[in-house]
């Protein structure tokens, strides 16, 4: 009995360590698939040379004297020949005088808009629906934290709401608060303004940075620079004036000048096109037009490129770190591992059912883990061309093990 209770116990230790065994195989082999697969997709890859320069404009520097300025126009905003672009104060009660006239011309507006509507007919849907819409909008940009257009959008708000006290509330009270108002305007204006105000002769964009390059680089003297002019302005003070206000940019075309290597500066042409593509202070690709490209200097060559397009983004902008990008190559995007070569073609396997199916491609472009390739067919292939070309979304096999055209991976 003793031995046969042994014996027993022998065998389920046996018959469990099997099953263990067998287990432990299936995860083991499930863990390491021979035929892992990937998905290939469209994939771009930019030929890129990174470069450091300076954005060039036809600028007037705007100057003007006070206690207390005040800018009028956004930064890159267009104003007109004889524009207001700022106001000038003696001492703060000067600028709150001012401040409170422009709030009381603004009301008064809102008020003789809001009596006027009061004798339309059939408007009371469309008075409830404007005070609604411009109280969302309001509240949008407050949660949102966008105070760009606050001052517009509050004005719009309080117009609506007294619009729709004149059609449901006490008529009279608007009417009062109309008279009250003008009285008060009268009032202010018949005080002592101590304000000047700064205007332009000529039209243009409006910023309100001025960083002193504005006599130095012109493009005036585009034909000039050289690499060694260029190296020379980061190294360069200069002074910016203490009565400058602002600029005027008065040419709507800008440039932006900087150095390349010789090699990189051939692969321009006069006349041609690049990409410029932003990153820093503002992000943006921009297609510019390469102006001049200058005698080579000790390896280097200085590249004056122009752009009629997003001045209004960049006039902050002066000396900038960019990409010039030559060329833009596309394709499909599959793993280093996944293409072998065979019979000095580039191929990759996909899995397709349980099958391997072998595709040829061209390596286009290299990354740190992964080839850009294109499908590669034979003039006689035509016919096949759904079966033989890679596309997008096929399932690549990453494999290191033995594989051919038609075998069994699943």
């Amino acid at each position: 009995m003793k031995q046969g209770a042994l014996l027993n116990k022998i065998l389920m230790f046996l018959f469990f360590a099997a099953i263990l065994a067998y287990f432990a195989g299936a995860a083991w082999r499930g863990l390491r698939d021979p035929y892992p697969t990937v998905q290939a997709y469209n994939y771009a890859v930019d030929d890129t040379v990174e470069t450091a320069g300076y954005l060039i404009r036809q600028e007037q520097t705007i100057y003007g004297s006070g206690s207390i300025v005040r800018l009028i126009p956004a930064e890159g905003e267009k104003v007109h020949a004889g524009a207001t672009v700022a106001y000038l104060y003696a001492d703060q009660l000067s600028l709150e005088r001012s401040q409170r006239l422009e709030d009381l011309q603004a009301e008064t507006a809102q008020l003789t808009q809001a009596i006027a509507a009061a004798g339309e007919s059939g408007q009371e849907e469309t008075s409830r629906e404007r005070v609604m819409d411009a109280m969302v909008t309001l509240r949008a940009s407050v949660a949102d934290g966008n105070f760009t257009r606050l001052e517009s959008q509050t004005s719009a708000f309080k117009s609506a709401v007294y619009q729709q006290a004149q059609r449901y509330g006490d008529a009279g009270a608007l009417s009062e608060a109309l008279t009250a108002a003008q009285a008060e305007m009268e009032s202010l204006r018949s005080q002592t303004q101590d304000v000047g105000r700064v205007t332009v002769v000529e039209s243009g964009v409006f910023s309100g940075q001025v960083d002193g390059y504005e006599p130095i680089l012109t493009p005036d003297g585009l034909n000039d620079l050289t690499p060694s002019k260029l190296a020379a302005l980061e190294d360069q003070a200069v002074p910016v004036g203490e009565e400058s206000l602002g600029k005027l940019i008065t040419d709507t075309t800008w440039y932006f000048a900087c150095t390349l290597s010789e090699e990189n500066a051939r692969r321009l042409t006069e006349g041609g096109k690049v990409t410029v593509r932003f990153s820093r202070d503002w992000a943006g690709d921009v297609d510019m037009t390469v102006e001049r490209i200058s005698a080579p200097e000790e390896g280097q060559m200085a590249v004056i490129l122009s752009s009629h397009r997003f001045l209004s983004d960049v006039t902050l902008l002066r000396r900038q770190t960019v990409e010039l990008v030559f060329e833009v190559r596309q394709g499909l995007r599959v793993p280093t591992a996944a293409v072998r070569m065979e019979e000095g073609q580039s191929v990759v396997y996909v899995q397709v059912g349980v099958k391997a199916e072998k595709k040829p491609v061209s390596v286009l472009a290299q990354g740190e883990d992964f080839y850009l390739v294109e499908p590669v067919l034979s003039q006689d292939a035509a016919a096949k061309e759904e079966k033989l070309a890679l596309r997008a979304g096929d399932a690549v096999i990453v494999a290191s093990e033995e594989i051919w055209d038609g075998k069994i991976v699943a």
